[in-house]
């Protein structure tokens, strides 16, 4: 049965360097340059995940093969780092550079007064399930997950936001991006958990690492 880590403990073990904790999981890509690669890294992947009994989400591309380790209900789980650790093995010994920098996980975040009638609204609208009490995800993890939060609504912020999970080390650099294209810093009392910045017409986006959450 799959054993709950936290965040931390996933991203400070030996073996998984190349991986970035996001929400839902945590993920790497690898560059393989051609399809026939990535293809082999996925069937060898596949061999490991069939003799763990426990299956990542992977991503084939024409020149690159992102992969996503998760356990339903749970979050990170040990099998999820020991599944983690044999993929950067396989890939080593294929000569595949990974790119975690390249990783991320964007999620509508919505402002309710009634979180079950609008999450029921947007599960009927988006075709998505729920997971809790407070998030809806694409039966096959494909696509934004969205998190509803029970808040007051105050002119002029708009009701939705965007959240992006973004790797530690990249969100100072994303932060800095943003700010250099005409956005500015709303709020970090909470970073680095989260950072929210704001554009010119009000709409909101968090820049999101694992670091400072529980």
């Amino acid at each position: 049965m799959a054993k709950r880590i936290s965040d931390a403990e996933f991203s400070t073990t030996e073996g998984v360097a190349e991986w970035r904790v996001l929400f839902w999981g945590a993920k790497t890509l690898f560059e393989t340059h051609d399809f026939a690669t990535g293809a082999k890294l996925v069937a060898a992947i596949a061999e490991v995940a069939q003799s763990l009994g426990h299956a990542p989400l992977v991503d084939l591309r024409p020149d690159t093969v992102t992969v996503q380790v998760v356990t339903q209900g749970v979050g990170l789980s040990d099998l999820d780092l020991e599944l983690a650790r044999r993929i950067s093995v396989i890939a080593a010994q294929l000569g595949l550079v990974s790119d975690p920098s390249a990783v991320q996980h964007v999620q509508l975040a919505m402002d309710v007064t009634d979180r079950p009638a609008v999450m029921d609204f947007w599960r009927a609208a988006l075709g998505y399930v729920a997971v809790g009490d407070e998030d809806l995800v694409e039966p096959n993890f494909i696509g934004p997950s969205a998190w509803f939060q029970v808040k007051e609504h105050v002119p002029p912020h708009n009701r939705i936001h965007i959240d992006v999970s973004v790797p530690h080390d990249q969100a100072q650099a994303r932060i800095d991006a943003i700010v250099a294209a005409g956005g500015r810093i709303l709020g970090d009392r909470y970073a680095p958990a989260w950072v929210s910045l704001i554009d010119t017409d009000g709409n909101v986006v968090d820049i999101a690492t694992w670091q400072g959450r529980d």
